[in-house]
């Protein structure tokens, strides 16, 4: 489909989604926008039938699959899909129960909407790929490169709620500084700036480190930076990685990818529908905030043409969403 401005968004009518053993088919209330819609359209090929984007949904419950044990007709939840299935830009969406999550009712739905992935994303970065510990991290520092964005957003007060770890997140405009304060980061650099001379000016040696964006740009920066045996996690696409770099500092180094779990039908599947859970109990009791900033408004080509060009200017501080059809 190539840049936005060729891109073609239009709207028709398919099939009901067919349900398998497993799935839930949820009626889409609100939807929402991440970089990997833009990249999937961007990488998409020509097809003979239009191709349904979208990877986070929160709806009601309309069918339930033979094998279905975790939510019935009626329940109001929220997840992030499946990139290898058909996307929830759609009025009926079909999905895997076991990556999906109860929605919090102190949210609308396209609010919830605005929740998933990233929540996903930062959580399985923190403390997976990071192997960060609830409750623990005193003395230590995790340095979120990207800290305005989606993921960011949410992992700055993951990291900042749920451990006791010092941020330092990186924004560049006076918004997302602003933003990114709001979020609980302890301290704010600039990503446009050399970012290892702003980090050692702190005198700290951040222990993880949060490759959100620009990694090609900063990698010879974070493991100038970064404390020996520390710990780096990426979610970007960096053209070339020379991981060598990191030998003497003996770093580590993991990729963060939400899909993974959905994709292979991992034997720990079901972590996503637990942590979006015990992620929906936090949004309800006040520990975490939505990072939703704008609503585009109801789902139709214009409006998804618009939140697409959005997306791809780089400006978006949070999370865009969409209302559903209903």
């Amino acid at each position: 489909m190539g840049p936005i401005e060729g891109a073609n968004f239009i709207e028709f009518d398919t099939a009901t989604p067919i349900i398998e053993a497993h799935d839930l088919l949820v009626a889409v209330h609100g939807i929402s926008l991440n970089p990997v819609d833009t990249k999937v359209r961007g990488r998409a090929e020509p097809e003979d039938q239009p191709k349904v984007l979208g990877y986070d949904a929160a709806g009601i419950v309309m069918q339930i699959g033979s094998a279905v044990s975790r939510f019935k007709i009626g329940d109001e939840v929220f997840y992030a899909g499946d990139v290898t299935r058909a996307g929830t830009n759609a009025e009926l969406h079909a999905v895997d129960e076991r990556i999906v999550g109860k929605k919090p009712t102190s949210l609308g739905f396209p609010e919830a909407a605005g929740m998933p992935l990233t929540t996903i994303t930062a959580w399985e970065l923190l403390f997976d790929s990071l192997g960060a510990k609830e409750g623990e991290g005193e003395g230590d520092t995790l340095l979120v490169i990207g800290g305005a964005g989606g993921v960011g957003s949410i992992l700055i007060q993951l990291a900042k709620q749920l451990t006791q770890l010092t941020v330092i997140a990186t924004a560049s405009r006076q918004k997302t500084v602003a933003w990114v304060k709001k979020m609980g980061a302890d301290y704010v650099i600039n990503h446009n700036e050399p970012i290892a001379a702003q980090v050692k000016a702190l005198n700290i040696e951040p222990k993880y480190v949060a490759a959100l964006i620009g990694t090609d740009g900063h990698f010879d920066q974070i493991i100038e930076l970064i404390k020996p045996r520390g710990h780096i996690a990426f979610i970007d696409d960096p053209q070339t990685l020379d991981i060598k770099a990191g030998k003497t500092k003996a770093i580590s180094f993991s990729w963060e990818f939400m899909f993974t779990r959905a994709m292979f039908k991992t034997d720990d599947m079901e972590e996503q529908h637990k942590l979006l859970n015990r992620a929906s109990e936090l949004f309800d009791d006040g520990t975490l905030m939505s990072t939703v900033t704008k609503n585009i408004g109801k789902v139709s080509a214009h409006t998804l043409f618009e939140a697409h060009k959005e997306q791809e200017s780089g400006q978006v501080i949070g999370k865009n969403v969409l209302t559903g059809f209903y």
